[in-house]
């Protein structure tokens, strides 16, 4: 029932955005587009949490998705924005691959440090390489749909329509991989490995997978951020950005895939008024926010929708 809900409920808000978004303000459609690229990450990172594990460098995958896409108009010439969310996917993904057989080694703080050291080291390639703009990064190509480059006032809906419908497209698929028996090991690695170990599981195996797909769901978002955003630089690596997407997963909770969409919208809100309203202590109100969270609610702003189920 659980996953019929989720489903429904998927299709819904999906039909809303679709149908709604021709009358939703331009500024709103950049905030929601934004929403989905984070969104995407938090979702990543939801699977390591669920695992015990915190990746303080998931940025390097978020720009690698950005760069990838940026590559593939600046020297390619292509500007379709799914292939750019597909390039973004297969360069995070088969980096992810590659470094995973490390990371899967470590559990704890072992493993949060070693992904920011790996970010880190994105972020210094980066600033040194004048080919790709150093410190300034990049303008990437205005994106277009099959083909087609949407009029200028069609831009942002077109560029939040597509981030949606491929948003949810992979909340499903995380949706079902949650109910798979890979899946549902998460929560045993996080109590106790070696009874895994000893059912037959590999919990190094487990890890991996849940890495790599948590690294090609943050390349998809920074593939995302770089067409709406149109420019990348490597601030998307440092490790900055990385506790963003924390304090987004932490805000909106593990109980859902959908919270991770959620809690990266409300973020976005949270910190464009706060900016609007005070541009020099803006990063106090998102503090306050997210003491009030582990506070309040130590499982997140999702926790609310099971309190109201049981209520």
């Amino acid at each position: 029932m659980k996953h019929d809900r989720t489903v429904l409920l998927v299709g819904v808000i999906l039909a809303l955005l679709l149908a709604g978004g021709p009358f939703i303000p331009q500024w709103a459609l950049f905030i929601a587009t934004i929403a989905f690229a984070q969104g995407l990450v938090a979702l990543g990172l939801m699977l390591l949490l669920r695992a015990g594990l915190v990746s303080f460098g998931q940025a390097l995958y978020y720009c690698l998705g950005a760069y990838a896409a940026g590559a593939l108009g600046r020297f390619l010439g292509i500007a379709d924005i799914f292939l750019y969310m597909l390039a973004g996917a297969a360069a995070s993904g088969i980096a992810a691959f590659i470094l995973g057989f490390l990371l899967a080694k470590y559990r704890g703080i072992f493993f949060g440090l070693l992904s920011l050291a790996l970010s880190m080291i994105l972020y210094g390639l980066l600033v040194k390489n004048e080919a790709l703009g150093s410190t300034d990064g990049f303008n990437i190509r205005p994106s277009t749909l099959f083909g087609v480059r949407p009029g200028p006032d069609w831009v942002r809906y077109t560029v939040m329509a597509s981030a949606a419908v491929v948003s949810f497209l992979l909340a499903l698929i995380v949706h079902r991989y949650l109910r798979t028996p890979l899946g549902r090991l998460a929560p045993a690695i996080k109590d106790n490995e070696i009874r895994v170990e000893y059912m037959g599981a590999s919990a190094r195996y487990a890890v991996h997978v849940k890495y790599v797909i948590a690294a090609v769901l943050a390349g998809v978002g920074g593939a995302l951020a770089a067409t709406t955003v149109g420019h990348i630089d490597p601030e998307m690596a440092f490790w900055t950005t990385s506790g963003e997407f924390i304090f987004i997963t932490i805000l909106a909770g593990t109980g859902n895939v959908i919270a991770p969409f959620a809690g990266a919208l409300i973020y976005g809100a949270i910190r464009t008024t706060a900016y609007d309203l005070s541009p020099n202590t803006w990063q106090l109100s998102l503090g306050t926010a997210l003491l009030l969270i582990i506070v309040f609610l130590p499982e997140g702003l999702w926790s609310l929708v099971k309190r109201v189920r049981h209520s």
